[in-house]
């Protein structure tokens, strides 16, 4: 018995010597692979800067082993189990070791490709580096570039529009109240928003752009001496509903789909592209036509004009990307800023621009220009050119227009056809020039002149109008007296259809009216109501002057063809106000009406600088019979 126990632990010293003696080994044997796999200079010099030279050549394993954890596993803990640790060494080599050989594989696969297409890949890298010594030039872009500065050189001078365009406010005439109100507003230390209203060339744009310059030069102006001017047409404006591209807001153009600059593209970074509304930022923005914004894009600019700002977005921004510029950072962080005046011009009524616009933004209403400012316009566009004309020439052109800039169009191909006939030497305009003009260019007379000192039974001149321009309507009626085929009250009443039904009201309105005051029956007569023309009225304006039509035809006593009449008439005969105003008094000035009949209410409407006709309110259909018969 106790022979075999001598012999048990013989054999159980023995097999623990052979393990320890194989883990010096798998140490030994292990340190030999990280020199084989980062070279002995590396190792040693870990070595010597973890500090590990005594424990690396110590005689005790377990110091051993704690300098390969340390050098190996990067972990400095008590080493109380050898095999584990020893383990964990040689599987982190083993990961290390099949890294380099998957690199050293990847490494040979690309030498390989590299002989393969080597002479490939020398040409492209030739042509990179003979680019970038050229440029971005060839000789085909050197010819397109060379193309369009030769065709720079080329200069026909400004147009003849611009050239006899007003320079200052002075220049523009026939509109003094309504530059005095746009510049009261810009003037302000608290300048509005301001909407145009009127008919086309009267000067709403050119004002806009001359007022801000004037409006720098007051002191109490906020607007720098470089403030801005910028100008667009809401006809033009085309945007995307997914923003995409938004001229007059701002849009951001992503790396992906719009296309962001090269750079940027390339490290997936969004950039905002700002619009109109912040280059306006500190001045005015100008948008002509403005009633024919999209709704929704008009929503987005008064958006911008409460927030002063514009916001971007993007789905492909990251805030915390280290290589997003600053600007590009500032302007998704902070917004665009657009703090700017918005001043809009338009040929539309006030009903038909947005509510919402309307209610942020003062409203200027440009007047209809009459034939004597329309010969004033004449007479400054001719100086400019520097010319001479005859003295019925400005009056000759105002007969075929009352818009300034047409007006000036006309003069200019007057002047382009002397000079084609006769030269630049002493050039000198004269009526058959014009006369020959407005034949090659098809024009008509925008008004026919009434011949005022008529007086006739019947007929009478009646007020309408259409946007910002009046115009008259010739109201005709005549009436036979029904003795046959039934006798008395059994007369009718026919009109045209094309007036409108409000026509059809007024004319019995008019029956009853004149019974009341005369006693007449119309049912005793056969009348006809006629607007002359088939113009279609859409109000009851027309009321009094169809009244004073049927009298006059019932009655034979003939009409004053020197009066317009305008008003809705009541069956107790009271004259009830109408709107338009002031365009149906330029409307009669043009065609040489020297006096209105309006309502008594309207009289307020009635602008003060109205001179060259008489302007009488009357409150009954009785006031109206004292004056055109």
């Amino acid at each position: 018995m106790v022979n075999g126990a001598i012999f048990a632990a013989n054999n159980v010293e023995k097999a623990l010597g052979r393990g320890y003696e194989g883990l010096c080994s798998k140490v030994t044997e292990i340190f030999d692979v990280m020199k084989k796999m980062w070279g002995p200079e590396y190792i040693d010099a870990v070595i010597e800067k973890e500090k590990l030279s005594d424990m690396v050549n110590s005689s005790a394993l377990e110091n051993r082993i704690y300098a390969l954890q340390r050098i190996v596993l990067k972990e400095d803990t008590y080493v109380d189990d050898p095999i584990y640790v020893l383990d964990k060494i040689e599987k982190k080599l083993a990961n290390i070791i099949a890294k380099k050989q998957i690199e050293s594989k990847l490494q040979k696969e690309v030498e390989k490709i590299l002989d393969e297409k080597q002479d490939k890949l020398l040409d492209e890298l030739r042509l990179s580096i003979l680019k970038k010594q050229r440029g971005p030039e060839n000789s085909k872009t050197f010819k397109k570039l060379a193309n369009l500065q030769k065709m720079d050189t080329i200069k026909l001078s400004k147009s003849i529009m611009e050239h006899l365009r007003p320079s200052t406010i002075e220049e523009i005439i026939g509109q003094k109240n309504a530059i005095a109100a746009i510049l009261s507003k810009l003037a302000s230390p608290y300048p509005q928003h301001i909407i145009l209203y009127g008919p086309p060339g009267v000067g709403k744009t050119t004002t806009a752009r001359l007022a801000l310059s004037l409006a720098k030069s007051l002191k109490a102006s906020p607007f720098n001496d470089d403030a801005a001017f910028i100008e667009t047409d809401g006809t033009t404006l085309r945007w995307d509903k997914g923003d995409a591209t938004n001229p007059l807001i701002g849009s951001v153009h992503d790396p992906i789909y719009q296309g962001s600059k090269k750079d940027l593209a390339e490290m997936g970074i969004p950039e905002p592209k700002t619009g109109l509304v912040t280059d306006a930022h500190g001045g005015v923005l100008f948008i002509d036509e403005i009633g024919e914004i999209d709704p929704i894009l008009q929503n987005k600019l008064l958006k911008v004009l409460e927030d002063k700002r514009v916001d971007f977005s993007s789905s492909y921004y990251d805030p915390d990307d280290e290589n997003v510029p600053a600007y590009i950072k500032k302007l998704f962080n902070e917004g665009a800023p657009a703090d700017f005046i918005l001043i809009g011009a338009t040929t539309r009524q006030p009903k038909d621009i947005n509510p919402a616009l309307r209610s942020r933004c003062a409203e200027v209403f440009f007047e209809p220009l009459t034939k004597k400012d329309v010969e004033a316009i004449v007479l400054n566009a001719a100086k400019k050119l520097k010319i001479t004309m005859d003295a019925l020439v400005p009056k000759l052109i105002s007969e075929y227009t009352i818009e300034g800039r047409k007006a000036v169009s006309i003069l200019a191909d007057v002047y382009g056809n002397v000079i084609y006939k006769k030269g630049l030497k002493n050039i000198h305009l004269t009526t058959e020039d014009v006369y020959e003009v407005a034949a090659l260019s098809r024009l008509v007379p925008f008004n026919k002149q009434i011949n005022t000192e008529d007086v006739v039974v019947g007929k009478v001149n009646g007020l309408g109008v259409s946007g910002f321009l009046g115009s008259i309507l010739e109201i005709e009626a005549v009436a036979f007296k029904r003795e046959k085929e039934g006798g008395k009250g059994s007369g009718t009443i026919r009109f045209n259809d094309t007036a409108g039904s409000m026509t059809k009201d007024s004319v019995f309105n008019a029956a009853s009216v004149i019974r009341m005051v005369t006693g007449i029956e119309i049912s005793d007569f056969d009348v006809h109501v006629n607007v002359v023309g088939g113009g279609n009225v859409d109000g009851p304006s027309a009321g009094a002057a169809i009244t004073i039509a049927v009298l006059s035809a019932v009655t034979k006593k003939p009409i004053k063809q020197n009066i317009a009449i305008t008003g809705e008439i009541s069956l107790l005969g009271h004259i009830k106000p109408v709107g338009g105003i002031i365009e149906k008094i330029y409307g009669a000035v043009q065609v040489g009406i020297t006096k209105i009949i309006i309502p008594y209410e309207n009289k307020k409407d009635v602008p003060c600088n109205i001179s060259d006709i008489e302007i009488i309110a009357v409150r009954n259909i009785n006031q109206i019979l004292d004056i055109v018969f």
